[in-house]
């Protein structure tokens, strides 16, 4: 049995990995700067990560991965990731062979999910559903406290489904990377914030801007906070239609809006195929760790 744990998350920007001893205490922690445009770069630069820590430790330890995307079921290779090098890449393979070791890797809403779940703002509920809502809109669900996959490995990508109950002026939507119209993602991430209020004649801002101003006050950005709030009630309403979870779990730099965990329960309610809707809505526990501490989660304590 191997004495740690590693979880490491990878970042458009940053990748970043954290070390767990098999009580769940984390004992190392480090990030850098995440190699563009170039695949072999990625891989040594995630197998560095590992080693150094290794080097600090004095112990080897289990490799878990989150990724921006997934890997397929038919080739085993990475699809559906926005971190473009990645795409068609055996990762796991080539990470296999650097660190001379099996890895396990995930996606890194599915991460993030697990992480809450597991002594999060999730613990102790049967089914949770864990959202990303940042530069994309991701999503994972764990139920039991085991992650949920799928046969196709995606899980949880409410993200790449039409926005519900579109109005005439949402039809048919910004055009989003996967190739389709009017993707969630494409309302509810930190640029379709930012492109939705210049579209109805704010300033060019970014996401973070917008929020700021909304909460001081601004006439302009509190509409287009508003606006964003009552399509993500009308989002997760169509979760709670498929998945019922018992909660909801919201991280990503847009679950720090202070009054979504106040307005979305009476917006959602209404939506909800019931008579009433019990499903609590709560921001993470772990913050911005929570995605890196869930790919250590990968492996359990008692891995051999």
């Amino acid at each position: 049995m191997r004495a740690y744990r590693h979880g490491i998350d990878l970042g458009g920007t940053k990748t970043e990995i954290i070390t767990i001893d098999a009580s769940g205490r984390e004992v190392w922690r480090h990030r850098n700067m995440t190699p563009r445009g170039d695949y072999q770069a990625l891989v040594r630069n995630i197998a560095g990560l590992v080693l150094e820590a290794e080097a600090r430790l004095g112990a080897e330890g289990e490799v878990g991965i989150g990724l921006p995307g997934a890997l397929s079921a038919l080739t085993g290779r990475v699809k559906n990731a926005n971190t473009t090098e990645l795409l068609g890449q055996d990762f796991a393979g080539d990470l296999e062979a650097a660190l001379r070791r099996p890895v396990r890797l995930a996606n890194d809403a599915d991460c993030f999910a697990l992480s809450e779940a597991s002594d999060g703002a999730g613990t102790g509920a049967d089914t949770v559903f864990g959202v990303i809502l940042g530069t994309g809109v991701g999503g994972g669900v764990v139920v039991q406290g085991r992650l949920l996959s799928g046969p196709n490995s995606i899980a949880g990508e409410w993200g790449h489904n039409p926005l519900p109950w579109p109005t005439d002026d949402e039809r048919p939507g910004p055009v989003c990377y996967c190739g389709k119209h009017g993707c969630i993602e494409t309302f509810l991430s930190g640029p379709g914030l930012a492109l939705d209020h210049q579209a109805r004649g704010g300033a060019g801002l970014t996401a973070r801007e917008i929020v700021a101003l909304a909460e001081r006050g601004d006439f302009a950005a509190g509409e287009s906070l508003a606006l964003y709030t009552r399509r993500l009630a009308r989002a997760l309403a169509t979760v709670i239609n498929i998945l019922d979870p018992h909660v909801i779990v919201l991280g990503g730099g847009l679950s720090n809006v202070k009054g979504l965990y106040t307005d979305l329960p009476a917006l959602i309610a209404p939506l909800v195929f019931s008579d009433s809707c019990d499903t609590a809505i709560r921001p993470a526990l772990h913050g911005d760790s929570s995605g890196v501490r869930g790919a250590a989660w990968l492996w359990p304590a008692t891995s051999p």
